[in-house]
């Protein structure tokens, strides 16, 4: 049995600013080269994957993609290195908050047989 944590970070408003959704289209881009293959890869149209970076570059007032057209070795769309800290920082802020959900769950509850033992028998076990 494990416990599993999903971390996102919102404005005040609520609205999502940034995830694992966004982390993975960065990546994808990194990787591809592309934000139209990003988007096939990631199940989405071209326009909402742009869109997911046009937000983000919005709330942290920074470019995250340089795109550059044509059929040269340098064309398509490449990760600024803005984009490539935040994707660090958030796999490290997902992480650590992983490993202490993890952490802090053992410290609460007693698995056996794949079932929770009520918590207050922990003392007793």
């Amino acid at each position: 049995m494990n416990i599993k944590v999903k971390v996102w970070i919102e404005d005040d408003n609520k609205n999502l600013i940034f995830g694992s959704g966004k982390t993975e289209i960065l990546e994808y881009i990194d990787l591809t080269g592309s934000i139209s293959k990003t988007a096939q890869k990631v199940g989405m149209n071209y326009k909402k994957a742009w869109s997911h970076i046009k937000i983000l570059e919005n709330y942290i007032e920074d470019d995250l993609v340089i795109t550059k057209k044509g059929r040269g070795e340098d064309s398509g769309t490449k990760l600024t290195p803005k984009a490539k800290e935040l994707i660090e920082l958030y796999k490290i802020l997902d992480e650590d908050i992983k490993e202490f959900a993890k952490k802090r769950f053992d410290e609460l509850f007693i698995i056996k047989d794949n079932k929770i033992i009520n918590p207050k028998e922990k003392k007793n076990v």
